[in-house]
């Protein structure tokens, strides 16, 4: 991976030497967390003045998180905002991370995601605070999150730097569709984008998609026919294409480097480009080590976000709904009987904040013709107030114990039960 380097010279200046060089990450002459250079009145001040509109008063960073993780950058993400003073110095935060989805704050990752895969393949499932559609991120995705005042907040200006970065680069010409989408050759997406506006501040953030694993992206993001029911935000599946599908000299390293310089060039405000002049009076690129030692109640909050009641205990309420047939022969109470070719078990589950609020089932005559087989299976609203996981399943199977074995028509109850938890 080629590497940048930049140092910083008297009076702000900026002296740039961009080389090529085999490395695992990017190298900056700012390194050390004195350098990251933001100031006690940048911090916990900055409800207290007013948004000004003077340019000359604005600067801009760009940071460039060392973390891959996931639930660490989106961490370091929501102590900027929390934390930090946006009103004199915006900035970019560029990020990368190991493979992992992320769903928006408002979905269901049962329906966004194909879970079972996520879980064979080591991807981490995340929920971040912004909203919009679900995403995947690997090594060949580059992030980026634009930070300013909520009165600033302009993400159509934050895409138009990266457009007008790529055709400077690369001669690459793009499009900002009217869902704020970057797309490449009048339909493939290469970006999307999502915010979040609060007050004080505000941050656009957006991936871009440069070598990014095309095929493990569609199987991750796979949507099956699952029965769900609700009113949680869902994602509208588009094309995409990878930078390097166009021109194979994109890379990673390219990407910070000439969408960086372009930032830094670029007025804050009236979005004009200040050339070299203006790069010289900002305050350029700096490693960012995102830790509790940089970053004080990094880690807890970082742990909010990996956390199961985050991930998935924000899930809007959903019901999720499957029918199964009967067999064809099942033994019901001890006695076997034939069914109806239209029979059918109908199973609805309720799940709120992530744990099933209700199990209702819709029982075929021939099931409902012995009481005692009624009875038990009362035992599997047991799984009421667990969570939608193997937990469940697990109290379910020890609710009823060997005893479904005995009895065709329990043990095809049960199964179906155990289908449509296993099919989300």
């Amino acid at each position: 991976m080629a590497s940048v380097f930049v140092r910083v010279i008297n009076h702000g200046k900026m002296c740039c030497a961009l080389k090529s060089v085999v490395n695992a990450r990017f190298t900056f002459a700012v390194t050390s967390k004195s350098q990251v250079r933001y100031s006690s009145s940048e911090l916990k001040n900055h409800k207290r003045g007013e948004v000004h509109n003077d340019e000359s008063k604005i600067q801009k960073s760009v940071f460039i998180s060392q973390s891959d993780d996931i639930f660490t950058n989106l961490a370091l993400e929501d102590w900027m905002y929390k934390n930090f003073d946006f009103t004199n110095h915006h900035v970019m935060l560029l990020w990368r991370n190991s493979p992992s989805v992320v769903v928006g704050r408002n979905q269901n990752p049962w329906l966004e995601a194909n879970c079972g895969l996520l879980a064979d393949q080591g991807i981490q499932l995340a929920r971040r605070e912004s909203g919009g559609g679900t995403v995947y991120h690997d090594a060949g995705n580059l992030n980026l999150t634009f930070f300013t005042p909520r009165p600033r907040y302009n993400r159509r200006q934050n895409l138009e730097i990266i457009s007008t970065a790529l055709h400077r680069e690369w001669g690459l010409k793009t499009e900002i569709n009217k869902k704020e989408d970057i797309v490449i050759n009048d339909m493939y997406k290469i970006s999307g984008t999502a915010s979040k506006l609060g007050r004080p501040n505000s941050y656009h953030h957006c991936t871009l998609l440069v070598d990014v694993n095309k095929n493990l992206l569609s199987e991750a993001l796979h949507k099956y026919e699952k029965g769900i029911e609700t009113k949680a935000t869902q994602s509208v599946p588009s094309p995409v294409l990878n930078l390097t599908d166009v021109n194979s000299s994109v890379t990673i390293s390219r990407l910070i480097s000439s969408i960086g310089w372009e930032y830094l060039r670029t007025t804050p405000l009236s979005r004009k480009d200040g050339g070299w002049d203006l790069v010289g009076k900002q305050r350029g690129f700096q490693m960012i080590n995102p830790t509790n030692d940089w970053f004080p109640g990094l880690e807890q909050i970082r742990d909010e976000f990996q956390s199961w009641d985050w991930r998935f205990g924000k899930t809007p309420k959903f019901t999720v709904t499957r029918s199964f047939p009967l067999p064809r022969h099942i033994t019901v109470g001890g006695r076997t009987v034939e069914t109806r070719a239209e029979e059918q078990l109908k199973v609805t589950l309720t799940v709120v904040n992530g744990l099933v609020e209700d199990v209702v089932m819709k029982i075929p005559q021939t099931l409902s013709m012995s009481e005692e087989f009624e009875e038990d299976l009362k035992m599997i609203t047991s799984i009421r107030g667990h969570r939608f996981t193997e937990e469940a399943l697990d109290e379910l199977n020890a609710s009823l114990g060997a005893q479904i074995h005995r009895d065709d028509g329990k043990h095809f109850v049960t199964d179906c039960v155990r289908k449509v938890m296993a099919s989300v």
